[in-house]
């Protein structure tokens, strides 16, 4: 899955002259938590975050009558060096980007014009619709080994019951030799299932049921 995918195309933008008292207007408007700073032709300029207009004034959450701060332009507290994807970019990729910067928002530029945003929020929907997580079903969770070939070996368990797989995800097991796939399967009683995983010689770890090899 790619970015053009995902990302919000309806950007909340404002001009690096605009105020903090707009900015914090817009954020409460929009309930959103970061503000994209544009220069002309939707040039992204910088980034404004609820946090940065906290350091700059913690008062100002605070209701008090600090006008003085609140008629600041943006370009005094806005960050110039905002990380930014592209929207071809894979949604795996910035992922990990978000993981490694700590960052609650991704803008997202296209021939140097911003085209969108990415925030947290939309990449935990993303994995939630991936993994199946949002539609009824059970979860089956199997130690297999580490050779090629295994994933569709054990899939045509499922496959032989006429349940449908919503998604598989593959995890490291400790042991180098072995792997983990997490099933999210398509039926409220997965017992025929484990039952005839466990017959084939899978060792099931989830859900974990007496009498079952774990």
């Amino acid at each position: 899955m790619i970015v053009e995918q995902i990302m919000n195309k309806n950007v909340v933008t404002l001009q690096p002259d605009a105020t903090i008292a707009e900015a914090i207007e817009r954020m409460a408007e929009h309930r959103i938590r970061h503000i994209l700073i544009v220069s002309g032709n939707d040039m992204l300029a910088g980034i404004v975050s609820d946090r940065d207009i906290k350091d700059a004034s913690p008062s100002i959450f605070e209701l008090t009558n600090d006008r003085e701060t609140l008629n600041k332009p943006l370009k005094s507290i806005m960050k110039t060096d905002a990380i930014t994807g592209h929207p071809l970019d894979f949604v795996e990729e910035i992922s990990s980007i978000f993981y490694e910067h700590k960052i609650g928002c991704l803008p997202i530029i296209k021939h140097g014009k911003l085209v969108g945003i990415v925030t947290e929020t939309d990449l935990l929907h993303t994995f939630v619709q991936l993994t199946g997580a949002d539609q009824p079903g059970s979860q089956i969770e199997v130690k297999v080994p580490n050779v090629s070939g295994v994933l569709s070996e054990a899939a045509a368990v499922f496959s032989r019951h006429n349940v449908n797989i919503s998604s598989v995800l593959v995890y490291p097991d400790q042991d180098e030799r072995f792997k983990i796939l997490v099933f999210r399967v398509q039926t409220m009683n997965p017992m025929p299932l484990i039952e005839e995983l466990d017959k084939e010689g899978y060792t099931v770890l989830w859900p974990n049921v007496p009498g079952i090899s774990s």
